[in-house]
């Protein structure tokens, strides 16, 4: 099952699945109407979270319905889910190989994922266990490069990338767009503020980024060097001080063809 999965989601976010729980931003409130809304989703659908991680985006799909999955081929990060919400159903499973029934759920929404797995293998799995006209739903928090401190974050971390997926490299919309069973219905751009100390939005978050986890203990003491560098640079804040951390929230709305 894990012959799909990246190398660097495969050890980063299995040697740091605590990690990203604890430092990864939650999303704006506002994705609840917009799942609502523009998703036309109800207190009856059924809705899958694909790629779920450790949960992060289950308190939002909760507000909508009670009829959830929650799909996760790491197990390290499935258990920090199963730990948080005992409630929730739950499934060990990559994105070609879901194993429903065909037209099982109403929308299947990726949160912070879809990059991992944005081919044509998956979106055909996608396509089967979709209802007629099913939702899926795309959704990333990016952070925003507009202001100049975290854009010289952005610039400290991009050569570390290597060939990771990632949200702005823009592959995952070529997958879609190359697919003839999905069509763009709308997007949607949602701002908001991760707030807490520099040590924990900042420099934890930063290094809770899978191809950043599974780097050198050399490097990552460089890399918070320069980060703390930066924020006492351009804002003047030690590690244990509060900062509001910028992001954009990006949400698309595929229907099933």
């Amino acid at each position: 099952m894990n012959s799909i999965i990246h190398p660097s989601a495969k050890d980063g976010f299995s040697q740091n699945a605590v990690l990203y729980q604890q430092a990864r931003p939650n999303y704006p409130q506002a994705i609840v109407e917009w799942l609502k809304q523009d998703l036309a989703l109800t207190a009856d659908s059924r809705i899958a979270d694909l790629g779920a991680g450790t949960g992060k985006f289950i308190p939002y799909l909760q507000q909508v319905s009670s009829h959830l999955t929650a799909i996760e081929p790491i197990e390290e990060m499935l258990q920090q889910l199963q730990h948080r919400f005992p409630e929730v159903k739950t499934k060990q499973a990559d994105s070609q190989n879901l194993s429903f029934p065909n037209e099982y759920f109403d929308a299947i929404i990726c949160a912070q994922s879809f990059h991992w797995f944005a081919d044509h293998a998956s979106l055909d799995e996608i396509y089967h266990v979709l209802k007629p006209q099913g939702s899926l739903g795309l959704i990333w928090n990016q952070r925003d490069t507009e202001i100049d401190w975290v854009a010289a974050i952005a610039n400290l971390i991009a050569p570390f990338e290597g060939d990771t997926p990632r949200y702005h490299k823009g592959n995952w919309q070529q997958a879609l767009d190359t697919h003839t069973q999905f069509q763009l219905i709308g997007k949607s751009q949602f701002q908001f503020e991760h707030i807490g100390t520099v040590e924990h939005v900042v420099i934890q978050r930063i290094l809770s980024t899978s191809f950043i986890a599974t780097a050198s203990a050399i490097d990552k003491a460089m890399l918070r060097h320069e980060l703390e560098k930066i924020i006492n640079t351009y804002l003047d804040l030690q590690l244990d001080e509060e900062i509001a951390f910028p992001y954009i929230t990006h949400a698309y709305h595929y229907q099933k063809i």
